[in-house]
């Protein structure tokens, strides 16, 4: 079976990621011998995560991936790295660090025919405590607290780790190139006017929220209860999985802390409705969050196209890549019926800027 597009097709059942995963491995060490390779991968997203153990017993995790461009996956992996050596106390130990070969992280690249895939190992992760299906109201607060101290250690290594070549424009000028050459990969004629309508709409928004105001910093954009721990004062401890991490706006993160405080709480099937940007809990995290980082007023109105900018970019022009088969189709036709009409309609930035006290 293959997914189309991006000008690629790109196998899904076809490589032997064990043998990518060996050869990998030894272009690393050859002299440590594999005794196993345990698939642990969530198995919602195209990536695939394995636990590698040796013959000494030692444990090291390699994520597979063979997605997009290698040259974004590879410059990713060392702003993550470098961001994961420059964090200060109390996150010095929060991210998983990367393997290193000659001072560099190590990535593997594996071609073949039209087969190309590529392999980053990490130090197994240290976990804490998991946060509960729901939060109560105690919890909410404490973590609009650590994630708005969490952002302010990211955006004082803004300055020290690597460029990045990816910005929300050009995500969204690719899909709207994509959209011109093949209208029918994206449904009928009604849909694809629905998506141009929209990625115009969040194109001419840019411009309107003063955004070469908002800081860019290191953003991990997919945040569940499952690729994060805490302690036991609810303080962030470990986080992995950096499926959508970028260096972009840290309004990206807040949708996905808008799901975690949900009053719905964490779904094992899962959608992306707007409905939890809403939600008092939210505003309660965000409350939080501005005591300790203080957002403004433009942010908060930006927030709707930070939105947008998601399900255009990781839902409809990359869901086939990220999701597995069955749930992007299922995304892909819930963002035409649902989330996009919602997103003008809906989100009310008024409402939220009000009870942070902004003008």
């Amino acid at each position: 079976m293959y997914y189309l597009g991006s000008g690629r097709s790109i196998p899904v059942h076809k490589m032997d990621f064990h043998l990518i995963i060996r050869s990998a491995w030894e272009g690393y060490d050859k002299s440590k011998t594999i005794r196993s390779i345990d698939d642990i991968s969530a198995m919602v997203s195209t990536n695939h995560v394995y636990r590698i153990t040796f013959d000494d017993d030692d444990i090291v995790i390699a994520k597979l991936s063979f997605f997009g461009k290698f040259e974004h996956f590879k410059e990713d992996h060392r702003i993550i790295q470098a961001l994961s050596n420059n964090l200060l106390y109390p996150f010095e130990n929060l991210l998983s660090k990367s393997l290193l070969k000659n001072n560099r992280v190590y990535i593997y690249r594996y071609k073949s025919g039209k087969d190309d895939a590529w392999v980053v190992f990490y130090n197994p992760t240290r976990m804490a405590e998991r946060l509960p299906r729901r939060l109560d109201d105690d919890m909410i607060r404490k973590l609009g607290s650590q994630i708005g101290k969490f952002h302010k250690a990211c955006s004082r290594v803004k300055n020290v780790v690597p460029k990045s070549s990816k910005t929300l424009r050009t995500d969204i000028y690719d899909l709207q190139r994509q959209l011109d050459k093949d209208e029918q990969k994206f449904g009928t004629r009604a849909q694809v006017d629905l998506l141009k309508y929209h990625c115009e709409q969040f194109l001419k928004n840019r411009s309107r929220y003063n955004m070469s105001s908002f800081e860019i910093i290191p953003v991990f954009i997919d945040w569940n209860i499952g690729n994060f721990s805490v302690t036991a004062d609810l303080e962030l401890f470990s986080r992995w999985d950096y499926d959508w991490f970028r260096m972009s706006y840290r309004l990206l993160d807040f949708y996905f802390f808008s799901r975690v405080v949900s009053d719905a709480g964490d779904r094992t099937v899962f959608s992306y409705v707007i409905g939890p940007m809403m939600e008092d809990r939210f505003i309660l995290f965000l409350q939080e969050y501005h005591k300790i980082n203080p957002i403004t007023a433009d942010e908060i109105r930006f927030l709707k196209e930070a939105y947008r900018f998601f399900i255009l970019n990781y839902v409809i022009k990359d869901g086939k890549y990220f999701f597995s088969e069955q749930y992007a189709k299922k995304l892909q036709a819930e963002a035409m019926e649902i989330y996009l009409p919602s997103v003008d309609r809906d989100f009310d930035a008024e409402k939220i800027i009000k009870a942070l006290g902004l003008e």
